[in-house]
């Protein structure tokens, strides 16, 4: 008798579910898979970037406003009794290298640290990336309104502070010798300090983005900022308030990232083992990417 043969296996269906990705947050980079694409976020960020630095320019002109403007802040911090930028300034013109060391800081910590930050995020902490590149751009786009809506001088342009222009004095300085007629940078966008928000941004990521018992002195960043603005007389601390509270506004109401979210849909939910895409990948992949 011819021999039965036996029913073939079927194959298995696809798995609806993902399959679990590497956790970034236990070491390693994070895979290729959940990053958004490199080229899209150069220019993204490059994009933000010419916006905020050519956006800046239109405030020049102001320079009336910018004078009045500053004498009221002057004005409002003695009323509430806010220590006088002097008492940071004046420590630091006992030594030549210890104000060289604060001017450079100003001058060339600012962008790379930033830059640096984001690079780590987006290699190793892909979601945090997303969010922190969120914040930066709806704290810039703020600070970016608050500097045409008010134009502002900085102390060491203020006769009425009493403080040296450091940056001029002694050098480094990003800034020319006549801010009226300064094409590179618009000297009168003082508010808010976007060196403290932007290093205060950083601080906030890194905590957010790590667990280690340490990672609180992140904040030493924003703090040194804080006194190199202040010191070299290129801030008020009303500046550095005004970026603190713009931050807090940014962080209320860009969404913390979760495990669960998938930043850009992975092959595996929109191609399935055998072809064919497991009903509703797609649609869950569209919606967990567009959170």
């Amino acid at each position: 008798m011819p021999s039965q043969t036996e029913p073939a296996e079927a194959e298995p269906e696809p798995d609806s579910e993902p399959e679990p990705e590497p956790d970034p947050e236990r070491g390693g980079p994070a895979p290729a898979a959940v990053r958004p694409p490199l080229l899209r976020e150069l220019l993204l960020v490059a994009g933000l970037f010419l916006v905020y630095k050519f956006g800046r320019q239109l405030a020049n002109g102001h320079t009336d406003e910018a004078f009045d403007n500053a004498h009221r802040i002057w004005s409002l911090e003695r009323a509430l009794h806010l220590p006088g930028e002097g008492a940071v300034q004046q420590p630091l013109l006992n030594s030549e290298a210890l104000i060289h060391l604060a001017n450079t800081y100003y001058a060339a910590v600012h962008f790379p640290a930033t830059a640096l930050f984001l690079t780590w995020l987006y290699l190793r902490r892909p979601r945090h990336y997303v969010w922190s590149r969120r914040v930066l751009a709806t704290l810039t786009a703020a600070g970016l309104v608050l500097h045409l809506a008010f134009p502002l001088a900085p102390p060491r342009l203020l006769d009425a502070a009493h403080l040296v222009d450091t940056a001029q004095m002694y050098g480094p300085s990003v800034y020319g010798a006549t801010p009226a007629t300064d094409s590179m940078a618009n000297q009168f966008a003082a508010m808010p300090s976007l060196h403290f928000g932007w290093a205060l941004t950083v601080a906030v990521g890194l905590m957010a983005a790590t667990r280690s018992r340490w990672r609180w002195l992140w904040l030493l960043h924003p703090l040194l900022t804080l006194l190199v603005v202040v010191g070299t007389a290129n801030h008020y601390w009303l500046d550095a308030i005004a970026a603190a509270v713009l931050l807090g506004a940014a962080l209320a109401v860009v969404r913390m990232p979760h495990a669960g979210d998938m930043l850009w849909p992975r092959r595996s939910l929109v191609v399935a083992r055998g072809g064919a895409a497991p009903a509703g990948a797609g649609s869950m992949a569209r919606a967990r990417a567009g959170r």
